[in-house]
Order: C-alpha cells, then sequence, then structure tokens
C-alpha cells in the first residue's frame, strides 16, 4: 500500500497536528479521496517558528557561504533523486499531467543549485561618500520568513520562495496550500535528509483562514512571500502592515497575446493555445486575451481553434496527455460560471465548453469570440481553460486596451519589427513579456507583476534581495 507525506514537518520531523485534525485530500482525475493530511493549528505555528527562531540564532544565519552552498547543492541533488517521486505526487494531487510535473521537479531542482552557487557570490558594495573614510553595504538575512505557496505549481513555486530566502540565510516555513500538500512536505524531509538543520525549512499544512493569519501576524516572522488571488493578498497587505512586516505578492494576472501582421502568425498559432491553456488554464500567466491585427484575424483564428481540438485532455499517468482535469469540483464550477455569463452575453464559441469526461473534473479548453469588453470573461481572471479572441486595427488603442486592466502579471508580443517589438514591450505594464515566445519564466531573471499583480519578485538575483534587509556602514578615518 502506497503511503504519502501526510503530517507537518517541523523541527526535523513529521508530526500529527496539535488537534489532530486533518483534511482529506482528492485525486481531481477519479474524484476519490487518497489520503487525509494533518491540518496545522495556531499552537503548530507558535512551534514552528520557535523552533525556526531558534536554529537561525543557533547558527544558520552565521554559516559560511561555502558551507550554505554546500547544503543546497545537496538539496538539490535529493531534489533530482526524487524527482519520479516528486513528479507523482504533483500529478496525484492535482491532476497536473505527468509530462509537466516531471518537468516542473526538474525545475525545483535547477532553482535549489542557482541559489547553491548565489551564495558566493551575493554581497553588497564600498561606496565613495564624500567625507572620506569607509563606507559600504551589508545585505544581512531578516529572520524567520513564511512562504505561502499556491496549488497550481506547488513544488515549483515552493522551491522559487524557499531556495532564494535560504541562500541569503533565513529559515522557513513554508505553507502549502490545502488541495497540494504532498509536495511541499516531501521538500522539507528531502532537505532535512540533505543536512538542513532541524528548524531551518518546515512545512506547515492547513487551511489558510487559519494558520496563513496566524504566520502573517506572528511577531517572529520578518517576511511574507505569497502567491495566490489578488484578494488574498491584499489581505496579507492589511494584516502585514500592523508591525510593518515585510512582504512580496504574486498575485493575479489577465495576461494579454497580442499578434501583429507582420508576425509568422502561423507559428503564433500554433503556440498560443498551450499559452493560455496548459496546466488546464490555472496559470496566473496564462495570456487569456489575445488581440489579433484585423488583416490576419479570421486566418489565424481558424488555426488557433484547429490546433486546440487537437489538444489532449485526458488521463495525467498517460505521457501524451496535455490537459489533465481541474484541480477541484468548486474550480470547475467557477469556470463554468463565466462560461454561462459569455453565453448569455451572446459570445460566440468558436470550440470547447463542455465536460469531455464522466469522470473526473474535467473541462475542454474553450475558444470565445465576440466577448464585450465589459464582460466578465474579458475583464476578470478565469484560472481555467478559456480564452477570448479579438482583432484590433489601431496599435495605440489596443495598447490602452491592454493596459485597462487591473492586472500587469505577463504577456506576449508576436511581430517581426524589431522597432515595434521595443515600442510595444515598453508601453504594455506588465512585469514580464515575452516576445515571439510564451515563455514567462526563467530561473535566472526576476518574475512578478505590476499594478494588482502584486509587489516583489521571485527569481533571479532580485528574489534573493527581497530577503535580506539592507545595511549601511559608515567607518570615519582617525
Amino acid at each position: 500500500m502506497q503511503t504519502y507525506p501526510n503530517q507537518l514537518f517541523v523541527d526535523g520531523s513529521f508530526r500529527p497536528s496539535a488537534s489532530g485534525k486533518t483534511t482529506p485530500l482528492i485525486n481531481p482525475a477519479t474524484e476519490q479521496v487518497f489520503v487525509e493530511v494533518a491540518a496545522a493549528e495556531v499552537r503548530d505555528v507558535d512551534a514552528a517558528v520557535e523552533s525556526a527562531q531558534r536554529a537561525w540564532e543557533g547558527g544558520w544565519r552565521d554559516l559560511a557561504p561555502g558551507k550554505r552552498e554546500a547544503l543546497l547543492h545537496a538539496v538539490a541533488r535529493k531534489l533530482r533523486e526524487h524527482q519520479e517521486e516528486l513528479a507523482q505526487l504533483e500529478m496525484l494531487h492535482i491532476g497536473k499531467p505527468i509530462a509537466d510535473a516531471r518537468d516542473e521537479a526538474g525545475l525545483g531542482a535547477r532553482v535549489f543549485e542557482y541559489y547553491a552557487g548565489a551564495v558566493t557570490k551575493f554581497g553588497g558594495q564600498t561606496l565613495p561618500v564624500a567625507r572620506g573614510g569607509l563606507d559600504f553595504t551589508w545585505r544581512q538575512p531578516m529572520g524567520v520568513v513564511a512562504a505561502i505557496v499556491p496549488w497550481n505549481f506547488p513544488l515549483a513555486i515552493g522551491c522559487w520562495k524557499a531556495a532564494p530566502a535560504l541562500a541569503a540565510g533565513n529559515c522557513v516555513i513554508l505553507k502549502p496550500a490545502s488541495l497540494s500538500p504532498l509536495t511541499a512536505l516531501k521538500l522539507g524531509q528531502l532537505a532535512y535528509e540533505a543536512g538542513l538543520p532541524p528548524g531551518v525549512l518546515q512545512v506547515l499544512p492547513g487551511s489558510g483562514s487559519v494558520i496563513g493569519d496566524a504566520l502573517v501576524t506572528h511577531p517572529r516572522i520578518r517576511k511574507v512571500s505569497f502567491t495566490g488571488s489578488t484578494q488574498i493578498g491584499r489581505r496579507i497587505m492589511e494584516l502585514a502592515s500592523r508591525d510593518l512586516k515585510r512582504v512580496s505578492l504574486e498575485l493575479g494576472g489577465k495576461s494579454p497575446n497580442i499578434v501583429f501582421a507582420d508576425a509568422d502568425w502561423q507559428r503564433a498559432a500554433d503556440s498560443s493555445p498551450m499559452g493560455v491553456f496548459a496546466n488546464t488554464g490555472q496559470d496566473c500567466c496564462a495570456r487569456s486575451r489575445v488581440f489579433v491585427e484585423r488583416g490576419i484575424f479570421e486566418a489565424f483564428v481558424e488555426r488557433f481553434v484547429a490546433v486546440t481540438r487537437k489538444l489532449v485532455v485526458g488521463d495525467p499517468t498517460k505521457a501524451e496527455t496535455q490537459l489533465g482535469p481541474m484541480v477541484s469540483e468548486g474550480q470547475r464550477a467557477g469556470v463554468e460560471e463565466f462560461l454561462e455569463d459569455a453565453r448569455r452575453q451572446g459570445s460566440r464559441f468558436a470550440w470547447g465548453g463542455g465536460r469531455p469526461h464522466d469522470r473526473g473534473f474535467y473541462l475542454e479548453p474553450t475558444v470565445l469570440l465576440d466577448v464585450g469588453k465589459d464582460h466578465r470573461c474579458w475583464t476578470e481572471e478565469i484560472f481555467g481553460p478559456v480564452v477570448a479572441i479579438t482583432p484590433f486595427d489601431d496599435e495605440m488603442a489596443m495598447i490602452r486596451e491592454v493596459n485597462a486592466s487591473p492586472y500587469g502579471l505577463s504577456g506576449s508580443v508576436w511581430t517581426n519589427n524589431l522597432s515595434r517589438a521595443i515600442r510595444v514591450s515598453r508601453a504594455v505594464e506588465s512585469g514580464v513579456l515575452s516576445v515571439n515566445s510564451h515563455s514567462s519564466v526563467h530561473v535566472e531573471a526576476p518574475f512578478g507583476g505590476f499594478k494588482q499583480s502584486g509587489l516583489g519578485r521571485d527569481l533571479g538575483m532580485a528574489a534573493m534581495e527581497g530577503y535580506t534587509e539592507l545595511k549601511n556602514v559608515y567607518i570615519a578615518e582617525i
């Protein structure tokens, strides 16, 4: 009988929650409960914070950079050794196609490798000042930080947050989403087995409204890094403001995909479906608003729909599957409400909108045309496999429409005109843009949004800076 990491990981070991409460996990492909996972409460938060504070003061913050580098490399090796196990867990609790789950497990290892290498290359500056003497800066760790991660990319984003925080010398309490805690718990176990001292990386599954709030308001938590909805991001900012706690927030998106007639529009049409439907559309970077120059609009839509029709929606255990089920019955129901609204408003369904299988939380990828600019499907984040495609005639008017969204996370621009690529990339209000590509994530580059898509950055050296306080020291000449 298969066993799963289903208890809290605190102070170097698995343990039940203080209350003994558990949460059932449902396989979204089968709709069956397959494990009960311990649900932490406030007493568990207090215990984890105390353990983390002891570990930080007891040597982690002062560990020689070379030793910290070696430990993070050891974590990366553990992740690679257990890559298939991690992928299977990810597939099981969120329905992610196994091919994608394997890629994301590998990404987690690459993230730890990157920040292991960064440890010995991260430092301050010496500065010339008018008074003479010596002026220099230090980047110092904050202490205990909380990382709250979503259910759509639980392992990858958990690594995005834990690795730079650990590399900078902090201790981390990782809070996974209630729907997807298994890979985070396994990460905690593997990191301990790799040599991280007890308390340096701990994992607390449970309700966000219970332990999420407790983490954000705990006086010994110095920073909260959160990825999730804009609504919850606002609440975290409000709670953190009570003691001016540092926060970084990666929130919602309504990303544009802009296709000009001078582009290789055939390649754009072939790749754009997975630019929005990957992970069954459960991606804040999903290019869910497609703007196509009118001269190629009809041909682009025809090709886009033809590619969409061929996408393999089904069993996530099969290597050929491209789209698995949605994560839960509730998530699918929410997306179907958007589709009903689109029908009432007179939008045209070029493809999709139904349930392709009798069992599992599946939903067909859906292509909408004639969506009004004031309709929910155009203005709100759907977080499901739904795209709206619209023509445009004027570049500046299109950019105004792109920027009318309160979000600004990601997006794509397709053009073979270099001047246009630069001009439009500068004009679009978004934290991450790709030209002639749909790639949003690079381990080496900062990732985050403008406006209501959040503040602060994951990945790259910017993330590591975000887990430090900047101190300036001046030494006068005597």
